[in-house]
């Protein structure tokens, strides 16, 4: 059977994954609300495949032959179910019906429910890429209907990434996910992650920029030769480079002195938080980095405050060999987030009865995506059950390795640099690895307060103390 897609909007990434599909094979059938667009699109990238430009929904369900694949870039939100709403009206059953946006599970569950009601198949599409890993090859995370998934999988084979990049003989970073909202929750945690991680590389930044008084241009020089690191390569460090060395094309200084010190948010960073919270799960590197981005946006209390406060850094050193320090301090910190996001993955599986397969998500994740890095293969291999790797993974905890990162904590604290995410991993660390925490004390403050009740280490069962006579 010959490929074929329908895509509705033509924002960014649907101009591009159309652009994709097309040089894949593809007869596409796009779809936008305003006639200058779809004109725009057609005059720029006609030429590039076999398109048919369509003014109507109708036209979109009859440029395509059934059952119809229909991929959705529409807006989070109530957009989504209007579009779908509209487009029941054309398609019949069998039909496919793929939402592409960051859209929340919850919300994708929801609307596959409905819409198996009407005998329509639903799949949730996570996609990371950004506007070039649409284009050139994302990585891509469906989930809901295998019916929709067994429709497009031919083609979707064809649009995602190679597995880790440039191996044209590996895999595709595609692969059926699960049932529900899994797909959207996958591609969720992944923004979790994403968060997490350049928030730590933030931290780095400002430490070896304020504390070790290096230029941005030497900063990225350190940058490019961890990139080098089969520990620390990723996209986002990749990026960090790039960054550091562009010019403002207004003052011809560093952009990066230029931007002001805000940074926005969409959303699904504080949907991990909600959902680790549901779950019961802890991702403190993430929920730093949401924080983090909060704090930054109140730019006008931050200045009054630095204009009252006094800020009394302790005065102690900065040893010779810090650079090599925040190295160490930021790949334990990463690998950390990672690992949070993986265990909230775990958890919300076996709730939500989904089945994931935790090393086939990494696997996805290692080509396309905002967070692919080289070890990600190894992290493949330690949850497919390989001891090695996680003898490997965990070697680099080594105790030299923990007095470094411990000791750049120390040192942001003692020199008032914030280091929100970095701490969080590593106290995420700490917790999991400490056989007695102090929430003994918690317990007994709750069962002092409102007779919660407590278990005991020496006996089953649960306990209450009538603290009114002891």
């Amino acid at each position: 059977m010959s490929l074929q897609l329908g895509i509705v909007w033509l924002g960014t990434m649907g101009v591009n994954l159309a652009r994709n599909a097309a040089r894949n094979g593809a007869r596409v059938a796009v779809f936008n609300r305003t006639k200058e667009k779809l004109d725009a699109f057609m005059a720029a990238y006609g030429k590039e495949g076999e398109f048919v430009a369509c003014r109507t929904l109708t036209e979109v369900a009859k440029a395509l032959r059934p059952p119809r694949p229909i991929l959705l870039m529409v807006k989070a939100g109530e957009a989504v179910d209007g579009i779908i709403d509209e487009l029941l009206k054309h398609i019949q059953k069998g039909d496919v019906l793929i939402d592409g946006g960051n859209s929340h599970y919850r919300d994708t569950e929801r609307r596959d429910e409905l819409l198996r009601k009407k005998d329509i198949h639903f799949l949730g599409l996570g996609i990371s890429g950004g506007e070039e890993g649409a284009l050139l090859g994302p990585s891509l995370m469906p989930g809901g209907s295998k019916e929709a998934y067994r429709v497009v999988e031919p083609l979707l084979l064809k649009m995602a990434a190679h597995e880790g990049e440039k191996r044209a003989k590996d895999g595709r970073c595609v692969s059926y996910l699960g049932p529900g909202g899994s797909g959207h929750f996958v591609k969720m945690v992944h923004n979790g992650i994403e968060y997490g991680v350049m928030q730590l590389l933030a931290e780095t930044y400002h430490l070896l920029r304020k504390l070790s008084r290096k230029s941005n241009a030497a900063i990225a020089g350190i940058v490019e030769t961890w990139n080098r690191d089969p520990w620390l390569q990723s996209f986002l460090l990749e990026i960090t480079q790039e960054v550091l060395l562009a010019k403002d094309s207004i003052t011809g200084h560093d952009l990066l002195d230029s931007v002001q010190d805000t940074a926005g948010q969409k959303g699904t960073g504080k949907w991990s938080t909600a959902a680790a919270m549901e779950y019961g799960v802890s991702i403190p590197t993430m929920t730093a980095a949401v924080d983090a981005r909060i704090i930054s946006s109140a730019k006008q209390f931050r200045e009054a405050q630095a204009k009252r406060d006094v800020l009394t850094p302790l005065s102690m050193g900065v040893p010779k060999d810090f650079t090599e320090r925040v190295r160490t301090a930021l790949e334990c910190s990463v690998l950390n987030t990672y690992a949070q996001g993986f265990q909230l993955l775990s958890v919300a599986s076996v709730v939500e009865e989904w089945n994931l397969n935790l090393a086939e998500i990494a696997r996805v994740w290692t080509g396309g995506c905002i967070i692919r890095a080289s070890f990600l293969t190894l992290w493949q291999k330690m949850l497919s059950g390989d001891n090695v790797a996680a003898r490997e993974v965990r070697s680099r905890f080594s105790p030299q390795a923990q007095r470094r990162w411990r000791s750049v904590v120390s040192i942001g604290g003692a020199k008032a640099v914030p280091l929100p995410a970095m701490g969080a991993s590593l106290w995420y660390y700490d917790s999991y690895r400490t056989a007695r925490l102090p929430q003994n004390l918690t317990a007994l403050q709750r069962d002092c307060f409102g007779a919660h009740g407590y278990e005991r280490g020496d006996m089953p069962g649960m306990f209450h103390t009538d603290w009114a006579r002891s």
